[in-house]
């Protein structure tokens, strides 16, 4: 859920296989030839040349989205990157390239894939990041001890942050054992208050493990089953009939058919009239399910919002006492809630994103987007040492035994959700566990690496700022074991 600008950019491809083409020796593809064109606009980092490039070389269809958007996006690209050495084709179609570079920036490999029409001109039509494939020969690193994690990711971040890149928080543990821990940026702009360590940074969707965990404490006390139909707490909702199709396991695993109260409702509202679980359901009370329960995967903040009314319906309390009392307490997180942003909260930071404009990089905060309060979904408040303790709490069987954390940590291919479990995110070929966040402003992850005992917390108040970093920490935790 980051980057919104990447995600309506990608929106725009055909998700066909990517295989290889073969060209005449000497010649290369209109897409890859495009592909190099726009590699080299990002890598000027001019505004004014992004702004004639799209509209020169994009085709109609396109350039339906947003102009501010294309421009984003180049521009967002370059100022994470500063452009890409060592251009090659790592995929082609007859009508795609996915070109492969280093960042000048990092020296991070980057992928972008570059859809074009099939007739000439062979203009743009998509473009999307992919994961990179190291070409045939790169130097792959060794194993590294903890010592080198921790002094290769400092001079990691320190390029990061004197660009301006990064802004935020970033905690690295081994085996109970904090190796990194340090703090970047801004956390207020307006009055140049810098990031500490304990400073509050938005979790966007991260509360949906809390909201989880509560669901599993619930389980094992005997107030909640998973195969609970929703009437059971909810007759009505989202009508009678659909209350009894869905099940609890269907909410948690995103697997329910519901989709998201952040609606054409909650935009033309004031942010003020939303401060309770309750408030928060009167903006999805007209949904109705997209698919019958378990037959398809669709993230769904409405799903989590309803299991936060399950909670208050189950025990007879408030979902954020609830939380306060049964996961942060016993986990020890003292920094850690959903706090109303019209009180006084010590230590919060603002999210930023960053405007591109031919006059140069303004900043804007998201004070206006987000929500007034938090809840089930998201939208709380934590710091990268309250997470880590989270994951400890967790791991140990602190806030539940440790075969509810197993179930609830696993993916549900049987619901047709392959890489997501129960409020958690799976990555099964990395063995890891955890959940990110992501909006205007917010970009935060963490990430439990199951068979190795590592832990990473990333939070950061740029827009897709925990990115590079996550990916950089996840390079080099998988050294030397490919």
């Amino acid at each position: 859920m980051r980057f919104i600008q990447s995600v309506v950019l990608m929106l725009a491809l055909a998700m066909g296989a990517v295989c290889q083409v073969q060209n005449p020796a000497g010649s290369e593809s209109p897409a890859v030839k495009r592909g190099r064109e726009l590699a080299a606009v990002i890598g000027e980092g001019n505004y004014a040349k992004a702004a004639a490039f799209i509209k020169e070389n994009y085709s109609e269809s396109f350039l339906k989205i947003p102009m501010e958007q294309h421009l984003d996006f180049i521009m967002g690209s370059y100022d994470q990157t500063r452009g890409v050495d060592s251009l090659s084709v790592q995929a082609e179609t007859p009508d795609s390239a996915t070109m492969l570079g280093r960042t000048k920036l990092t020296g991070q490999w980057q992928a972008v894939l570059v859809r074009v029409e099939t007739t000439p001109p062979h203009k743009i039509s998509g473009i999307g990041f992919r994961p990179p494939v190291l070409p045939a020969g790169a130097k792959t690193q060794s194993r590294l001890t903890d010592s080198q994690i921790s002094t290769e990711l400092e001079a990691f971040m320190k390029k990061l942050a004197d660009a301006d890149a990064f802004s935020g928080t970033v905690l690295v543990a081994h085996n109970g054992q904090v190796l990194f821990k340090q703090a970047y940026g801004d956390a207020n702009k307006d009055f140049d208050a810098k990031n500490r360590i304990d400073t509050k940074f938005n979790l966007g969707s991260m509360n949906k493990m809390f909201t989880s965990i509560a669901v599993a404490q619930l389980v094992e006390r005997g107030k909640v089953s998973l195969d609970d139909p929703l009437s059971k707490y909810l007759p009505e909702f989202p009508t009678k009939e659909w209350a009894e199709k869905i099940q609890i396991r269907h909410l948690l695993s995103h697997t329910s058919g519901l989709g998201s109260y952040f609606n054409q409702k909650f935009m033309e509202s004031s942010r003020a009239k939303f401060r309770t679980v309750d408030d928060l359901m009167t903006l999805a009370k007209d949904e109705r399910p997209q698919f019958e329960p378990g037959t398809k995967w669709a993230y769904s903040n409405t799903g989590m919002l309803v299991l936060g009314k399950v909670i208050e319906k189950a025990t007879g309390q408030n979902y954020y006492d609830y939380i306060r009392e049964n996961i942060s307490k016993p986990a020890g997180m003292i920094n850690s809630d959903c706090y109303s942003l019209d009180e006084v909260n010590k230590n919060l930071a603002v999210g930023y994103t960053k405007a591109y404009t031919d006059k140069g990089i303004t900043f804007r905060n998201n004070v206006f987007e987000h929500v007034m309060r938090g809840g089930p979904a998201g939208g709380g408040y934590s710091t990268v040492e309250d997470l880590y303790r989270f994951s400890q709490a967790l791991m140990s069987g602190k806030l539940v035994k440790p075969e509810l954390v197993k179930l609830f940590t696993s993916a549900k291919p049987e619901l047709n959700s392959p890489n997501y479990g129960y409020g958690f995110q799976v990555n099964n070929a990395k063995h890891t566990v955890g959940h990110s966040g992501g909006f205007p402003g917010i970009s935060s992850n963490l990430s439990i690496f199951l068979d190795s005992g590592y832990v990473t917390v990333v939070m950061s108040n740029y827009g897709r700022g925990s990115d590079p970093v996550d990916r950089k920490i996840e390079e080099m935790l998988a050294a030397g074991n490919e």
